[in-house]
């Protein structure tokens, strides 16, 4: 608890023991009226100088004003009946102040949420000393290119390739998810994540104000400045209903007891008043003007604890009516690194064919040679590979162990002379023949493998009322048609520009039924900017590390799990729906209570609920958008 919290609790206390002890303190007149001010200027002093302070800057017209006025009035009423009666007065402010202290408590206990996912930015970054011992600088005084030490314990400061080292990595705070990531010489450090085991030399590739770690934080900042639709209807709401309501409550002191003076009877002008009074306490808005931004940055903060950074409350409301689900393949429902799948030898094992094809691409840097290489690691186990070439469009010729080797497409096997068995099982990924001395031995597999969770994000998405999933990519027509139906995808369109992604989308976007029927883009955030700007919100998957997906997309999950999306669909889904049980509830009570105030068939008591029961109500609701998943 913050110390201003704790100081409001203590007046909020003194000031209930102080009323409930005058209530067995047996004095009238002055002397009753001196002591009831002593708990009453306790706990209300501050609404009543904000309430001052508005009337002098000519913006009276808020909650502390309508808390004053009642008050204060409750109060020149109980003089001038001399009843004596001051409780009520004091027991409007202090549960006034008591809903205040709940909503206090529930904003801090979000920001400090929100202030552990900010707690990843480093307060310093290690350089090598020349006796060898780390000397601590700014993190913002390192240059590109410096090597940096990060020892156990020690959040990665700036994002760079680790150089020497192996160690874990807790990437939670940027992710979300729990299970640490093994690094290595040549992999890369993302700033933000916690270095868990050994001793790290990372050469930085990026300036700190560019790393990851002051993108996030950045995108956290901001996102509270974004409003949603319902907040900006709150805020207008608040500016005409506020003066209606105080105009309102003049009318029914005046108007009643004028009409009755005017037919001949007894006006009774402190009925009046007192039902006016009671009128402006159930009135004030302080449940819709507090509880519904809170709904949003409380799930805002929620959001961000699972690795999914949404960037305003604007976008979360957008995300929660998405009906339509729009994804690139490569890198976002596949993992967009090619791996072997099958191995179909002639003359020789598996394990042998994979072996020559492995040493004949050694020096390759496509990415299908790096695939063989993955398959087979076991570089030096003594093979000789001399007079290597490679064939443009074709593939790679070599000599191994005195061998003519040749490995790639049909071209090549018709160049070395070798008759091409065709692949009958796995026509889909990219075929890699190979001979030996123009003997055709086989071919290997190559494809884009699926993502483990791909299959149940689309099932996922579908059981939080995504109604059409769609496939998008420059990859072969034959290609998505296999991946959409291994994965559950509706539809499935290949072979298209970034032009054409963005002509889909629009498409799709003007064969909408509805305009509240919104469609979501899901992809890798580089080379889908277009199309992630086009769509009515943007989503970015796997962008640990890119600085182009943060920057083009609205919503930006933190890891490559597909099933992250569903995450963010179903947060915002379950806060919109708080949000909308808060507005309905608020309104609802007020404008029963507000009936019943001007009839005469509720006292102050019940305007105290109204007031501050629901705003209690509406806060600890709000608060559960904190902790969906």
């Amino acid at each position: 608890m913050e110390p201003k919290q704790k100081k409001n609790l203590a007046r909020i206390l003194i000031a209930a023991a102080l009323t409930a002890a005058l209530h067995f303190v047996p004095v009238t007149g002055a002397p009753r009226f001196a002591l009831y001010m002593i708990p009453y200027l306790t706990v209300g002093y501050d609404v009543l100088r904000k309430a001052f302070e508005g009337i002098k800057n000519r913006q009276p017209l808020d909650e502390c004003l309508l808390m004053a006025v009642a008050t204060i009035g409750a109060i020149a009423l109980a003089l001038y009946q001399k009843s004596g009666d001051y409780a009520e007065a004091v027991a409007v402010m202090l549960f006034y102040q008591i809903g205040e202290w709940f909503q206090s408590y529930a904003v801090g206990k979000s920001r400090r949420s929100i202030s552990e996912l900010m707690d990843i930015a480093p307060d310093y970054a290690n350089l090598e000393g020349e006796d060898g011992r780390p000397v601590r600088v700014d993190p913002d005084e390192v240059e590109v290119g410096t090597v940096i030490l990060v020892q156990p314990g020690e959040k990665v400061p700036i994002d760079g390739v680790v150089v020497s080292g192996a160690s874990s990595l807790d990437t939670a705070a940027l992710t979300g998810e729990s299970a640490p990531r093994d690094v290595a010489e040549g992999d890369e450090a993302v700033s933000g994540c916690i270095n868990l085991t050994g001793v790290l030399r990372v050469r930085t590739t990026k300036e700190f104000g560019e790393s990851t770690v002051s993108k996030v934080l950045e995108l956290i900042e901001d996102a509270s400045a974004r409003k949603s639709h319902s907040e900006n209807f709150i805020s207008k709401f608040a500016r005409v209903y506020t003066p209606a309501v105080v105009g309102s409550a003049l009318a029914l002191a005046l108007l009643p007891p004028l009409g009755l003076l005017l037919a001949g009877r007894a006006p009774g002008w402190g009925t009046w008043l007192y039902r006016a009074l009671t009128f402006l306490v159930i009135s004030c808005p302080c449940a819709l003007v507090i509880s519904i931004p809170l709904s949003f940055f409380a799930g805002l903060g929620g959001a961000s604890r699972q690795g999914v950074l949404i960037k305003g409350s604007n976008y979360l409301e957008t995300l929660s009516e998405v009906k339509t689900v729009v994804f690139d393949k490569t890198g976002t429902l596949t993992k967009g690194v090619f791996e072997v799948t099958a191995i179909h030898p002639e003359h020789m094992d598996e394990r042998q064919l994979l072996h020559l094809a492995a040493h004949v691409e050694r020096y390759s840097t496509h990415p299908i040679a790096s695939s063989l290489r993955a398959a087979y690691p076991d570089e030096a186990d003594g093979c000789s590979v001399e007079d290597v070439e490679e064939v443009a469009g074709c593939g790679i010729t070599a000599r191994v162990n005195g061998s003519a080797a040749a490995v790639g497409n049909e071209r090549l096997m018709e160049r070395v002379g070798a008759r091409v068995r065709a692949c009958e099982l796995h026509r889909d990924g990219t075929i890699l023949h190979v001979a030996v001395n123009g003997e055709y031995e086989g071919h290997i597999v190559i494809s884009d493998v699926v993502k483990p969770h791909s299959a149940q994000a689309i099932a996922a998405l579908r059981g939080c009322g995504v109604t059409r999933t769609v496939m998008l990519t420059g990859d072969r027509q034959a290609v998505a048609a296999r991946v959409a139906g291994e994965l559950g995808v509706d539809e499935a369109h290949g072979e298209l520009l970034p032009q054409d992604k963005v002509a889909r989308v629009e498409r799709l976007l003007d064969g909408r039924s509805s305009e509240r029927e919104r469609l979501a883009f899901v992809g890798d955030g580089i080379n889908d900017a277009p199309v992630l700007s086009r769509a009515d919100v943007g989503i970015a998957m796997g962008a640990m590390g890119s600085d182009a997906a943060i920057e083009a997309a609205d919503v930006v999950l933190m890891d490559d799990d597909p099933l992250k999306l569903a995450t963010a669909v179903r947060i915002s889904r379950k806060c919109l729906r708080i949000v909308k049980e808060n507005i309905w509830f608020a309104i609802g009570i007020k404008l029963a209570c507000l009936a019943l105030g001007a009839l005469g068939l509720a006292g102050m008591w019940l305007a105290i609920f109204a007031d501050v029961g629901v705003m209690v109500l509406a806060v600890l609701n709000a608060i559960r958008c904190m902790y969906l998943r």
